[in-house]
Parts: structure tokens; C-alpha cells; sequence
């Protein structure tokens, strides 16, 4: 059996970069894709040498073909909340059967969602991060804990505050 896709936009890329936590996650069993316009776009953040590391450590970026640069646009044009970096992140998971989306914008996962569209965030991410075990505990917290702290990062709090909770509550003694 292939590995699931998993489509993201530069959001979530971005928040779990900022912990460190990038690496982490492309080390898990999914195939990672992004849309080439959203990597050249919107990462602006990540320095030349950063994306070319995400790249090889199995960030995928895609080519839109034009049929779906259409679609996109279409999907824009219907529904105004969403950008076309996002309209390009949906058809691109749209075009792989099964896909799951990952993104933290609200417009974005409800239109996802009314597709059918399995949605996941940052917070998930996380969750599959400490059930690969690709990253300890311990930099899991930190990472939970600096999303409290940044007020870039628009997270849940209260789940945020839920997950340190229950790290601290299964947390190893010699953590």
C-alpha cells in the first residue's frame, strides 16, 4: 500500500518550522506536497539553503497544471475568503484520492471539509509527530510552549494548554 498524501499550505509549514519541528514531521510515513507556488510565494520565511533542506528531507513541491490553475481561480472567484494560494493547496489534494489537507486557515478547511476532504492542522501534526516518535517529548512541550508565547502563531490555546497537560502527565522521569 502507497503512503497517504498529505497537501499543506505555508502556514503550517511555517508555525512547525518555527519549533523545529519541521524536520520531524517530513521523517514521518506520508508523502508531503506542496503546490510550487505556495513554496516560491509564501515560505518567505525559510532562507534559500532552509527550503532546499525541506526538499531533502522529502518535501515535494508541485506544479499546478493549467486545468487545475483554472479550477483554482474558479474556486476563488466563488468563494472570496480564500486566496489562491489556498485554491491551488485544494485542487492539488483534490487530484490525490484520499489526500488529507493540512492547513490552519478557517475559510480554507470548512470549503475542504464541504469537499469531503479529510483536514488536519498544526496541532495534529504534533500529535503524529509524538505517535512516530520523531521528535522527544520534551522538544514537543518546548514546542507547545513557544506557540503560547508567539503571537503569530494562531493556535487554539485551549487545546494547546490540553496537549501540555497530558505531555506533563505522561512525561518520562528523566524528562
Amino acid at each position: 500500500m502507497s503512503m497517504r498524501i498529505i497537501v499543506s499550505d505555508s502556514s503550517c509549514l511555517i508555525d512547525l518550522h518555527k519549533c523545529s519541528l519541521l524536520h520531524a514531521l517530513l521523517s514521518l510515513p506520508y508523502e508531503f506536497l506542496i503546490p510550487n507556488t505556495l513554496f516560491e510565494d509564501e515560505l518567505l520565511s525559510l532562507t534559500r539553503s532552509e527550503k532546499r533542506s525541506i526538499v531533502c528531507a522529502g518535501l515535494r513541491v508541485v506544479d499546478i497544471p493549467g486545468k487545475d490553475v483554472l479550477k483554482a481561480q474558479a474556486i476563488v472567484r466563488a468563494t472570496p475568503r480564500i486566496s489562491i494560494h489556498d485554491g491551488f493547496a485544494l485542487v492539488l489534494t483534490e487530484s490525490h484520492p484520499d489526500a488529507i489537507l493540512m492547513t490552519g486557515d478557517d475559510s480554507l478547511r470548512s470549503l475542504a471539509t464541504q469537499r469531503g476532504i479529510e483536514v488536519h492542522g498544526v496541532l495534529w501534526a504534533i500529535q503524529e509527530i509524538e505517535r512516530g516518535e520523531s521528535a522527544t517529548r520534551k522538544k514537543l512541550r518546548a514546542a507547545l510552549e513557544s506557540f503560547l508565547d508567539d503571537p503569530t502563531v494562531r493556535l487554539p490555546r485551549r487545546e494547546i494548554t490540553v496537549m501540555l497537560k497530558r505531555f506533563e502527565a505522561n512525561a518520562e522521569p528523566s524528562e
